[in-house]
């Protein structure tokens, strides 16, 4: 994925569904090489694998010490999946964008990489409900159904890249801040949460 900031969403995006396709396939395939696309895709991993770890839970009949152990694996996969969206704007800030930093400029209430992680997440909607009209075990009203709503997916997923692109945009214009906010998850510090370091 070569970094180009005036074609920068389009190819991210495409390579989030490639690596959704792709693990679907073979979930043991490797990443790319290169820094940010690598980056982006261990973040994309974060909810691929969220993504599927929740599915366990809502199983009927899963019993409730599994319900409890996937619980705790999707708050490690969460931890994981912010640390890696601040890790990329950490990135693009340090490589990329921080030579345009200006405080008297606007800034975005959303991140670089919260869009990103945005956007990981509707390619995982768009992939699983494409797989939805393609079902033969269902009715023709499901499927309309499914086709309809992968439409309105793929029109949110091209306004988020759009409005990706838009602040990049601005940022390489200085016309905006790349304004780099931490995500300070408190749930699973030993040190911030009272249902933790209450029991030490």
């Amino acid at each position: 994925m070569l970094i180009n900031l005036t074609q920068f969403a389009e190819p991210l995006v495409e390579l989030q569904y490639h690596y959704t396709e792709l693990w679907h396939q073979d979930p043991q395939a490797p990443g790319p090489d290169e820094a940010l696309a690598a980056l982006v895709v261990e973040q994309h991993a974060q909810n691929f694998t969220l993504w599927h770890e929740e599915d366990k839970a809502r199983e009927p009949d899963a019993a409730d010490a599994r319900i409890a152990q996937v619980k705790r694996n999707i708050d490690g996969l969460n931890q994981r999946r912010n640390d890696m969206i601040t890790g990329i704007d950490i990135w693009l800030a340090e490589n990329l964008l921080l030579e345009f930093q200006n405080p008297e400029l606007p800034w975005n209430s959303e991140t670089l990489g919260s869009i990103i992680d945005r956007l990981s997440i509707a390619s995982l909607k768009v992939f699983h409900m494409h797989e939805q009209t393609e079902r033969r075990d269902v009715a023709e009203e499901h499927i309309k159904a499914c086709q309809q709503k992968l439409a309105r997916l793929l029109e949110q997923r091209r306004d988020l890249m759009t409005a990706l692109q838009l602040f990049v945009d601005d940022i390489a214009a200085g016309r905006r801040q790349n304004k780099l906010y931490h995500q300070f998850k408190m749930y699973n510090d030993p040190e911030l949460n009272p249902k933790i370091y209450g029991k030490q």
